[in-house]
Protein backbone atom coordinates (compact mmCIF):
# COMPACT_ATOMS: atom_id res chain seq x y z
CA UNK A 1 0.00 0.00 0.00
CA UNK A 2 0.57 3.41 -0.73
CA UNK A 3 1.41 5.99 1.91
CA UNK A 4 1.21 9.60 2.51
CA UNK A 5 0.34 12.44 5.30
CA UNK A 6 -3.08 13.53 6.60
CA UNK A 7 -4.06 17.05 7.45
CA UNK A 8 -7.21 18.72 9.40
CA UNK A 9 -8.20 21.13 7.26
CA UNK A 10 -9.77 23.63 10.07
CA UNK A 11 -12.84 26.65 9.28
CA UNK A 12 -11.31 28.84 6.54
CA UNK A 13 -12.02 31.92 3.88
CA UNK A 14 -11.15 32.47 0.87
CA UNK A 15 -11.84 35.86 -0.78
CA UNK A 16 -12.05 38.13 -3.62
CA UNK A 17 -9.74 40.97 -3.88
CA UNK A 18 -12.60 43.11 -3.80
CA UNK A 19 -14.45 42.00 -0.82
CA UNK A 20 -11.20 41.45 1.09
CA UNK A 21 -10.96 45.39 0.32
CA UNK A 22 -14.52 46.13 1.95
CA UNK A 23 -14.00 43.93 4.78
CA UNK A 24 -10.56 45.41 5.29
CA UNK A 25 -11.22 48.80 4.18
CA UNK A 26 -8.79 49.48 1.99
CA UNK A 27 -8.10 49.48 -2.09
CA UNK A 28 -5.92 46.57 -3.14
CA UNK A 29 -5.49 45.41 0.53
CA UNK A 30 -2.66 42.84 1.27
CA UNK A 31 -2.61 39.78 3.71
CA UNK A 32 -0.38 39.41 5.98
CA UNK A 33 0.60 35.50 5.49
CA UNK A 34 1.66 33.66 9.11
CA UNK A 35 2.18 30.14 8.05
CA UNK A 36 2.72 28.63 4.85
CA UNK A 37 0.29 25.65 4.06
CA UNK A 38 1.38 22.25 2.37
CA UNK A 39 -0.27 23.28 -0.61
CA UNK A 40 2.77 25.49 -2.69
CA UNK A 41 1.74 29.14 -2.63
CA UNK A 42 -1.17 28.47 -0.36
CA UNK A 43 -0.82 30.23 3.01
CA UNK A 44 -2.34 30.81 6.35
CA UNK A 45 -3.24 34.38 7.38
CA UNK A 46 -2.71 36.64 10.17
CA UNK A 47 -6.01 38.12 9.49
CA UNK A 48 -9.89 36.65 10.85
CA UNK A 49 -13.00 37.95 9.91
CA UNK A 50 -16.05 36.76 11.93
CA UNK A 51 -18.76 34.51 9.40
CA UNK A 52 -22.24 35.22 10.91
CA UNK A 53 -25.28 33.07 10.24
CA UNK A 54 -29.15 32.71 11.64
CA UNK A 55 -28.30 30.93 14.99
CA UNK A 56 -24.64 32.88 15.67
CA UNK A 57 -21.31 33.99 14.57
CA UNK A 58 -17.88 32.00 14.10
CA UNK A 59 -14.75 33.11 13.87
CA UNK A 60 -12.34 31.93 10.37
CA UNK A 61 -8.93 32.19 9.30
CA UNK A 62 -8.72 33.48 6.02
CA UNK A 63 -5.96 31.49 3.97
CA UNK A 64 -3.91 33.07 1.13
CA UNK A 65 -3.86 34.10 -2.21
CA UNK A 66 -6.94 35.73 -2.87
CA UNK A 67 -9.27 33.61 -5.08
CA UNK A 68 -11.72 34.35 -8.15
CA UNK A 69 -14.84 33.28 -5.78
CA UNK A 70 -15.51 34.67 -2.22
CA UNK A 71 -15.72 31.17 0.10
CA UNK A 72 -16.00 30.05 3.46
CA UNK A 73 -15.29 26.00 4.33
CA UNK A 74 -17.02 25.01 7.40
CA UNK A 75 -17.26 21.83 9.52
CA UNK A 76 -21.02 20.70 9.41
CA UNK A 77 -20.80 21.06 12.78
CA UNK A 78 -19.66 24.81 12.71
CA UNK A 79 -22.02 25.00 9.99
CA UNK A 80 -25.37 24.14 12.61
CA UNK A 81 -24.34 26.06 15.04
CA UNK A 82 -24.49 29.44 13.20
CA UNK A 83 -27.33 28.32 11.68
CA UNK A 84 -25.85 27.71 8.05
CA UNK A 85 -26.58 25.26 5.08
CA UNK A 86 -23.13 23.73 4.07
CA UNK A 87 -22.97 21.11 1.31
CA UNK A 88 -20.49 18.83 0.68
CA UNK A 89 -18.70 19.84 -1.85
CA UNK A 90 -15.02 20.08 -3.52
CA UNK A 91 -13.89 23.62 -3.00
CA UNK A 92 -14.81 26.16 -5.64
CA UNK A 93 -17.97 24.54 -6.47
CA UNK A 94 -20.15 27.28 -4.39
CA UNK A 95 -23.33 27.67 -6.78
CA UNK A 96 -26.38 27.12 -4.56
CA UNK A 97 -24.73 26.72 -1.56
CA UNK A 98 -24.73 28.35 1.86
CA UNK A 99 -25.38 31.67 2.38
CA UNK A 100 -23.57 33.83 5.31
CA UNK A 101 -22.15 37.46 6.51
CA UNK A 102 -18.77 38.05 6.81
CA UNK A 103 -17.76 40.58 9.46
CA UNK A 104 -14.52 42.39 8.93
CA UNK A 105 -12.73 45.50 10.85
CA UNK A 106 -13.90 47.99 7.91
CA UNK A 107 -17.11 46.31 6.45
CA UNK A 108 -19.03 43.78 5.84
CA UNK A 109 -20.26 41.40 2.90
CA UNK A 110 -22.87 39.30 2.30
CA UNK A 111 -22.89 35.98 0.51
CA UNK A 112 -25.72 34.78 -0.94
CA UNK A 113 -23.94 31.59 -1.76
CA UNK A 114 -20.28 30.38 -0.95
CA UNK A 115 -20.62 28.07 2.25
CA UNK A 116 -19.46 24.66 1.95
CA UNK A 117 -17.98 21.75 3.96
CA UNK A 118 -15.31 20.91 1.69
CA UNK A 119 -15.67 16.96 0.35
CA UNK A 120 -12.71 15.16 1.71
CA UNK A 121 -9.70 15.05 -1.12
CA UNK A 122 -6.52 13.62 -1.86
CA UNK A 123 -3.94 16.49 -4.02
CA UNK A 124 -1.67 14.85 -5.90
CA UNK A 125 0.87 15.50 -8.83
CA UNK A 126 0.64 13.62 -12.44
CA UNK A 127 3.78 11.86 -11.25
CA UNK A 128 1.50 10.85 -7.84
CA UNK A 129 -1.37 9.67 -9.60
CA UNK A 130 0.65 8.00 -12.20
CA UNK A 131 1.91 5.81 -9.31
CA UNK A 132 -0.90 4.80 -7.21
CA UNK A 133 -2.63 4.26 -10.47
CA UNK A 134 -5.37 6.92 -10.01
CA UNK A 135 -6.55 10.00 -12.31
CA UNK A 136 -8.13 13.23 -11.02
CA UNK A 137 -11.72 13.20 -9.64
CA UNK A 138 -11.35 9.69 -9.43
CA UNK A 139 -13.14 8.48 -5.63
CA UNK A 140 -10.91 6.52 -3.20
CA UNK A 141 -10.71 4.76 -0.05
CA UNK A 142 -8.35 5.90 2.38
CA UNK A 143 -7.25 3.95 5.62
CA UNK A 144 -6.10 5.90 8.34
CA UNK A 145 -4.32 4.11 10.87
CA UNK A 146 -4.28 5.85 14.12
CA UNK A 147 -4.79 4.87 17.58
CA UNK A 148 -8.67 4.44 16.10
CA UNK A 149 -8.26 3.32 12.67
CA UNK A 150 -10.74 3.47 10.12
CA UNK A 151 -11.22 4.05 6.46
CA UNK A 152 -12.31 7.33 4.86
CA UNK A 153 -14.77 6.47 1.60
CA UNK A 154 -15.86 8.43 -0.85
CA UNK A 155 -12.15 10.37 -1.06
CA UNK A 156 -11.75 12.59 -4.45
CA UNK A 157 -8.28 12.81 -5.88
CA UNK A 158 -7.17 16.19 -7.20
CA UNK A 159 -4.76 15.73 -9.58
CA UNK A 160 -2.13 18.88 -10.76
CA UNK A 161 1.24 19.47 -11.41
CA UNK A 162 0.92 22.62 -8.57
CA UNK A 163 -0.08 20.40 -5.65
CA UNK A 164 1.97 18.00 -3.05
CA UNK A 165 1.09 14.69 -1.56
CA UNK A 166 -1.35 15.28 1.32
CA UNK A 167 -5.13 14.29 2.18
CA UNK A 168 -7.54 17.34 3.76
CA UNK A 169 -9.65 16.14 6.15
CA UNK A 170 -12.01 18.78 7.94
CA UNK A 171 -11.70 18.72 11.82
CA UNK A 172 -14.98 16.66 12.05
CA UNK A 173 -13.51 13.77 10.59
CA UNK A 174 -10.22 14.52 12.21
CA UNK A 175 -12.20 14.14 16.06
CA UNK A 176 -13.74 11.00 14.21
CA UNK A 177 -10.21 9.22 13.65
CA UNK A 178 -9.57 10.36 17.45
CA UNK A 179 -7.56 13.43 16.50
CA UNK A 180 -6.01 12.73 13.37
CA UNK A 181 -2.57 14.73 14.29
CA UNK A 182 -1.18 16.99 11.34
CA UNK A 183 1.37 14.49 9.40
CA UNK A 184 -0.41 11.28 10.11
CA UNK A 185 0.81 8.59 7.42
CA UNK A 186 -2.57 7.09 5.73
CA UNK A 187 -2.82 4.37 2.74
Amino acid sequence: MAKFIVETSARHIHLTQKDLDTLYGEENYQLHPKKNLSQPGQFACEEKLTVVGPKGEIKASILGPVRPESQVELSLTDARAIGVVAPIRESGDVKGSGACKLVGPAGEVELAEGVIAAKRHVHMTPADAEIFGVKDKQIVKVKVNGSRPLIFDDVVVRVSPKYALAMHIDTDESNAAYGVTEGEIVE
